[in-house]
């Protein structure tokens, strides 16, 4: 929106033009988002608290958890608006990219907010039943693989990047439509089963998105596309500015969601950021590179899938409990501690993720 006036205003003062610069735009919008969530935040959690709309907690989980009873939930909403608003103020409007990941989150978003309504609200502990849930899920993820598949202008932008290989381009065809609705659901409901501690799935999300963003933005620039061989995806470094918004926003969250928590993302949060790492990677066709950096997200995940299936097969139980950071919760291990090893492990991934842009 912002970019738009000043490119209208430039004709008259020249000045303006410094807002076509994607970097600045990429710095104002993670400062802009940042700054919301900033002011939002003890607005929403005197709101949330006044309409005690706060966080049941298993009484089968750590004992430790007990006290987190009654936290306001659902502050993932803020975060939403702030990605939503600086978005659209500081990225460009007429680039369909932007629509697609703000479509993608919004809805993912909705679909979280409506299970978090139930469970907190109208006190029902299903929330919104899981059919349902991931048939929206399915409805909102296919949408967004179709019309990224219908769109598609070149070749690279439905094949399958493989890192380290700076030929290796698999075509994958109408099967690109299969990835990126796995890619988009998959990532969703991955950051969903992390969020369990204090800070352990917003402070991944904002290294992730971060590292993200540096792919956007040289995927979207033929100079450093070609430096680096990647494929150059014209219009893609616009989701530079859309990460920034992400990562502010999530930081801005962080200070009141810290070790001890002042409020919860909930799934409306949370669902929805896994969305918007997810369709972005896909954009940026670098969905390995996102399971690489997103390894937190990976390994909560796979350790969900083996308790499961090994509690049905055997009767036995891999994992003390699952998600993985119960596991280290109940072997003994403070919450901050396994918080802060689970952020570092993640700092390591990103780089190594961001390493694949050189080393090929």
């Amino acid at each position: 929106m912002l970019l738009h006036l000043a490119n209208f205003l430039s004709q008259y003062q020249s000045d303006f033009q410094v807002v076509n610069y994607l970097t600045l735009r990429v710095i104002l919008g993670a400062l802009t988002s940042l700054m919301l969530c900033l002011w939002l935040g003890p607005w929403m959690i005197r709101r949330l608290v006044e309409g005690q709309i706060g966080q049941s907690v298993r009484d089968d989980g750590p004992q430790s958890h007990l006290s987190k009873a009654g936290t306001p939930t659902m502050g993932g909403a803020m975060i939403i608006l702030a990605i939503a608003i600086s978005t659209l103020l500081w990225g460009d409007l007429t680039n369909l990219y932007i629509w697609v990941v703000l479509g993608v989150t919004l809805g993912f978003g909705a679909i979280g907010w409506v299970d978090d309504y139930r469970k907190v609200v109208e006190k029902n502990p299903r929330g919104l039943p899981a059919r349902w849930k991931y048939f929206w899920q399915s409805v909102v993820g296919l949408g967004a693989a179709v019309l990224l598949y219908l769109t598609a202008s070149t070749p690279v932008e439905t094949s399958l990047l493989v890192p380290l290989f700076k030929e290796v381009a698999l075509p994958l065809g109408v099967f690109y439509i299969v990835l990126t609705y796995f890619v988009i659901v998959g990532s969703s409901n991955a950051v969903n089963l992390t969020d369990g501690l204090d800070g352990l799935a917003i402070m991944p999300t904002v290294l992730v998105a971060m590292g993200l963003s540096v792919f956007a933005y040289a995927s979207g620039n033929t100079v450093f596309a070609e430096y680096l061989h990647i494929p150059f995806i014209a219009g893609t470094g616009e989701l530079a500015v859309f990460c920034a918004t992400i990562a502010g926003a999530g930081l801005g969250f962080l200070w009141f969601n810290t070790y001890p928590a002042q409020v919860f993302m909930g799934d409306v949060g949370a669902l929805a950021l896994g969305a918007a790492l997810g369709v972005v990677a896909v954009i940026v066709r670098q969905e390995i590179v996102l399971f690489i950096m997103g390894g937190i997200f990976v390994m909560e995940t796979i350790s969900v899938i083996l308790q499961v299936g090994s509690y049905k097969l055997t009767g036995r139980r891999i994992f003390r409990m699952a998600p993985l950071h119960h596991h280290y919760e109940l072997k003994g291990w403070p919450e901050p501690r396994v918080i802060v090893r689970f952020w570092i492990i993640t700092v390591v991934l990103v780089l190594l993720g961001l390493a694949t842009l050189k080393i090929r």
